[in-house]
């Protein structure tokens, strides 16, 4: 029997397409903590002009805090996923793969954070499934359990929210010389890598259980629930993001310290519904794209397309992101952190995430994969019996990809 990844065609619209889009907002959360300033809030330099604060706003309601959570779904709903088709198929061992896809997502990540974004996730993500490995055959009420437990625990208000801090870019973001990038870097990629799952465990259990009913794949079995999901977890996401998107805009004067760590506990904990918010309306979305397949005489646009096949690539595309911003931003490369502004920044993001989704495109006419998906793959099954070095399934990737 072939355990390769499914071919393009055979596999399910929705999660490619919720990846590939949200590696724009990932583009777009990365981007402005580069910028330099004379003061700071929340990532964002304090000083910007209108057209800057327009766009801060706009990114601290619909991106910040909104799209990793997404990702942290979709990464749960492909692990799910990938454990109900080698259950299918009867192989065993499946935790012992996990746990091997888990090491090598954790030296990438740390290869990326050292050399190239110090904000890398592939890290966080390798530690979260050495975790979810041991999570995947829980029942029901356990991952609910857990998804609460942690939900709270990540929306506890603190001083430390990065939406109410007031530092700009450090050494580990912007690194004088290569000697002092390492030196200052070596910490933050442990301690990231370390502490990370912690904020994506709410996520991750919960799209355990969104991928053992295959939430995002058979809309027309949720028609009710998916409409209902997407407008309240999106309309939360929103108004929950306003006392911190108000405030980063300059609309209006931030209050006491107290109520800045309810707005950032606000702003966390709603975004994370956002996130499955986000999810619900890419399922909604595949939907309608999915019957434009089956009419005779139409099929999803090109765009659509382009962006799907992003998402089937997305921890290449993710990767590529962060060369660039080690090009443009690093001190001792094109050091362009104290030119660009937010919105400037903000183009830049989108035309990287433009760029990448041409590429994505071309290497699917090609028929070509994603480089570090496959180098991924690799790794994971090298030394196993010939003929069973594979699994793979709708979302698959998600278990190697940023998302």
């Amino acid at each position: 029997m072939r355990i390769g990844p499914l071919p393009p065609a055979a596999r399910a619209l929705g999660p490619d397409l919720a990846r590939g889009f949200m590696l724009l907002f990932i583009a777009l959360a990365n981007t402005h903590y580069f910028v330099r300033g004379t003061s700071y809030l929340g990532g964002y330099p304090a000083d910007g002009t209108a057209p800057d604060r327009a766009v801060t706003w706009l990114l601290s309601t619909f991106v910040d805090g909104r799209s990793f959570p997404l990702f942290g779904l979709l990464f749960g709903y492909g692990v799910a996923r990938v454990v109900e088709r080698q259950q299918e198929r009867g192989r065993k061992g499946v935790r012992r793969l996990l746990r091997r896809r888990a090491l090598v997502l954790i030296a990438v990540g740390l290869v990326d954070a050292m050399l190239f974004y110090i904000g890398d996730i592939l890290g966080a993500y390798g530690m979260l499934l050495l975790i979810g490995s041991l999570m995947v055959y829980w029942r029901a009420r356990w991952l609910v359990l857990t998804a609460v437990l942690f939900l709270i625990v990540n929306v506890l208000p603190s001083p430390d929210w990065s939406t109410i801090s007031r530092s700009g870019p450090d050494a580990s973001m912007l690194p004088p010389d290569l000697i002092a990038m390492l030196v200052e870097r070596a910490p933050v990629a442990l301690f990231v890598a370390g502490l990370g799952p912690i904020g994506f465990l709410p996520l991750f259990a919960a799209g355990l259980l969104a991928g053992r009913v295959r939430l995002l794949e058979r809309p027309d079995q949720f028609r009710r629930l998916l409409p209902a999901v997407a407008v309240t977890g999106a309309g939360i996401a929103v108004a929950g993001a306003q006392p911190i998107a108000l405030m980063l805009a300059g609309v209006i004067t931030p209050p006491a310290q107290p109520v800045q760590e309810l707005a950032g506990a606000l702003h966390s904990g709603t975004g994370m519904l956002g996130g499955i918010g986000y999810a619900a309306l890419f399922a909604l979305s595949a939907r309608r794209w999915a019957a434009d397949q089956q009419t005779p005489g139409r099929r999803p646009g090109a765009l659509v397309t382009a962006i799907a096949a992003t998402g089937q690539r997305s921890m290449s595309c993710y990767l590529m992101q962060s060369v660039t911003w080690a090009v443009v931003f690093t001190p001792f490369l094109l050091n362009l952190s104290g030119t660009l502004t937010v919105t400037t920044t903000a183009l830049l993001a989108t035309a990287t995430w433009s760029l990448t989704v041409l590429i994505a495109d071309r290497m699917r006419r090609s028929g070509i994969r994603g480089p570090f998906e496959n180098l991924t793959r690799h790794l994971t099954y090298r030394g196993t019996a010939p003929g069973r070095r594979r699994w793979a399934g709708p979302g698959a990737c998600a278990a190697a990809n940023p998302g």
